[in-house]
């Protein structure tokens, strides 16, 4: 049995916007000691395959970080494909909020070193001494005490778009990037009580038990991160305090969680939050462009790329390596000036 996809990506994409089955996407993560990690991960593949699962699943030596689409009619056997595997069992599924089921195209489980680049070593603390889980509820009354520090987890290109309420929000591209600088910020504030919260919850994990660690007593993480509190403040019919778009890892780049739209477009300026990689391949810089811009500049990021774009592919890959680009000079998002607003930076 194959274990890998072989198809190209083209061919797979048609078939899956020309498949009227409805999908569900979701992510999951799970620190977990697993020791033989390529046995793990082919055993993985063979369970998820066979339901027809798409998606991309980082695992390691210390767990398992997934980001998955699953077919409705599949449900029952994808949850039972999981709890069969102990770590796994009844583990909390982070279920899109916007979602058309096309946000994967693909089933990829690779092995990483780490289920997310933190740049940490484990040995040096306990990992598992982690930050005191709150719910939706419960996030807003303490982040609504006054002294409360709430700092977002994320890169700038993901708070961007979005963000809770006054959270600080450090100017970083990476994770690894941003654990000293959060802690350099907060080592006047021992005293204080910190809320971190990301994503889907798993860098969080990690960074509560570092920052306690570092001598931070009243640690607190959002549980299940920020899709997770969407859900519930909805269902709940809770203050939404986060405003913007949640960005996210896959096809979509992104769910709105309120109508607040408080990024620009990186070309024009005009108010946009949608994020996109440039039509160039030799650049694919990650980027936010409105539709009218995205209509100008046949969705590049600027006028050399949209006429890179327009070469015969046989020159476009002589000059590919020899040519320089927005995606070789900057970072993601690094090339325009972002919009300020309320949110405090580090």
């Amino acid at each position: 049995m194959r274990l890998f996809n072989k198809v190209n990506k083209e061919v797979l994409k048609e078939q899956i916007d020309n498949d009227d089955r409805k999908r569900i996407t979701l992510s999951f993560y799970q620190y977990a000691n697993i020791r033989n990690v390529a046995l793990f991960r082919d055993h993985l593949f063979i369970l998820l395959d066979q339901v027809e699962v798409l998606g991309r699943i980082y695992v390691s030596t210390e767990g398992i970080n997934a980001q998955v689409s699953v077919l409705e009619s599949e449900w029952k056997d994808f949850k039972s494909a999981l709890d069969s595997i102990d770590f796994l069992k009844n583990i909390r599924l982070n279920i899109a909020i916007e979602d058309n089921g096309k946000s994967f195209y693909k089933l990829k489980v690779k092995i990483r070193p780490k289920i997310v680049a933190d740049g940490l070593d484990d040995n040096t603390f306990d990992v598992t001494n982690k930050g005191i889980h709150l719910n939706a509820e419960a996030f807003n009354k303490l982040t609504d005490q006054e002294g409360t520090v709430l700092i977002d987890m994320r890169n700038h290109y993901e708070s961007e778009v979005g963000h809770f309420k006054g959270a600080i929000i450090p100017d970083v591209e990476t994770f690894r990037e941003s654990l000293p600088i959060v802690t350099d910020f907060l080592n006047d504030k021992k005293d204080k009580n910190i809320v971190m919260y990301c994503t889907g919850g798993i860098r969080c994990e990690k960074a509560s038990a570092y920052f306690k660690h570092k001598g931070f007593d009243n640690v607190y993480q959002l549980e299940g991160g920020i899709i997770e509190y969407a859900r519930q403040a909805n269902e709940q019919n809770l203050d939404n305090k986060f405003i913007g778009k949640n960005f996210v890892f896959d096809d979509r780049l992104g769910e709105k969680i309120s109508s607040d739209v408080i990024a620009q477009c990186h070309q024009c300026g005009d108010a946009c939050d949608n994020h996109t990689n440039c039509a160039n391949d030799a650049c694919h810089i990650l980027f936010i462009q409105c539709d009218n811009c995205k209509n100008t500049y046949e969705g590049s990021c600027s006028a050399k790329c949209q006429e890179f774009n327009k070469l015969p592919e046989q020159e476009r890959m002589e000059r590919k390596g020899s040519t320089s680009f927005n995606g070789t000079k900057f970072g993601k998002g690094r090339y325009k000036a972002h919009k300020k607003d309320e949110s405090l930076e580090l």
